[in-house]
């Protein structure tokens, strides 16, 4: 039977901790004891850990010398997927959230987009500790290594300031429903062809209603490169969750 797999928040030579409401829940809900094993992700590697210490907001483990870079390595050496997120109703944004990080992506970006709901963007940076914890359950539930970066979020704009995105060696790529006329027939699939496992792809996905005409054109001119998913218009979960394996499956 595969073990369950926890993300340790703490690791220190052969040992590991669980820290928070995140020991809390293997403590209470799931009713742990001394002595049971686990896999624990231990920084960029998978150790056999087992339980030594109970208590409400800390769980502690041994870990075995034995560790499994296979896994590692493989992980490390797909495509890096940053995903670029306009906010909408938080629900269905949480649940593109989880699935996008039990697929892959690397990074993800919450944006305020115009077409953002206004108390929805107010609401949004309160919201970054619980993505924090959707993405490290998503992480575990999934069996990586390691969660994917989630920011706080910030305006569209700011995706140009310096440090944002690499300036080198970021294919940066928005779907759009909408597109200017030479792009109207540009799929994803198409715009990946020529791209490699290992490259660094952003994939900007607009809110309900999509980006905006001045978003897009702004999109165009900071040297983004637009594309579709098809005839079909798909709600803003969708469309971030099929970009995602579509780019994963391109690019592996």
């Amino acid at each position: 039977m595969t073990r369950r797999r926890w993300i340790a928040d703490e690791v220190s030579g052969d040992t590991a901790a669980l820290l928070g409401d995140h020991a809390a829940h293997l403590a209470r809900v799931l009713r742990a004891q001394v002595g049971q094993e686990f896999d624990i992700a231990a920084g960029d590697e998978i150790r056999r850990g087992t339980i030594t210490t109970i208590a409400v907001d800390r769980v502690e483990f041994a870990l075995e010398k034995r560790h499994y870079p296979p896994e590692r390595d493989r992980l490390k050496s797909g495509p890096n997927i940053t995903l670029v997120l306009a906010i909408f109703k938080f629900d269905r944004m949480e649940w593109a959230i989880e699935k996008c990080t039990e697929i892959g992506v690397a990074r993800i970006i919450p944006v305020i987009a115009r077409r953002s709901d206004t108390h929805l963007a107010a609401a949004a940076a309160k919201r970054h500790e619980r993505w924090q914890r959707i993405v490290r359950q998503a992480s575990e539930q999934s069996r990586r290594i390691t969660p994917p970066e989630i920011e706080v979020p910030i305006k569209l704009k700011t995706l140009g300031d310096d440090g944002v995105l690499p300036s080198e060696g970021l294919t940066r790529i928005v779907l759009a429903e909408s597109l200017v006329e030479s792009a109207h027939d540009t799929q994803l699939g198409e715009v990946l062809q020529t791209h490699s496992t290992g490259d660094e792809i952003a994939l900007a996905i607009g809110p309900e209603g999509g980006w905006a005409e001045a978003e897009l054109t702004w999109f165009y001119e900071t040297g983004w490169t637009a594309a579709s998913l098809g005839a079909t218009i798909l709600r803003a979960e969708t469309a971030a969750i099929v970009a995602t394996a579509i780019t994963l499956e391109a690019l592996r």
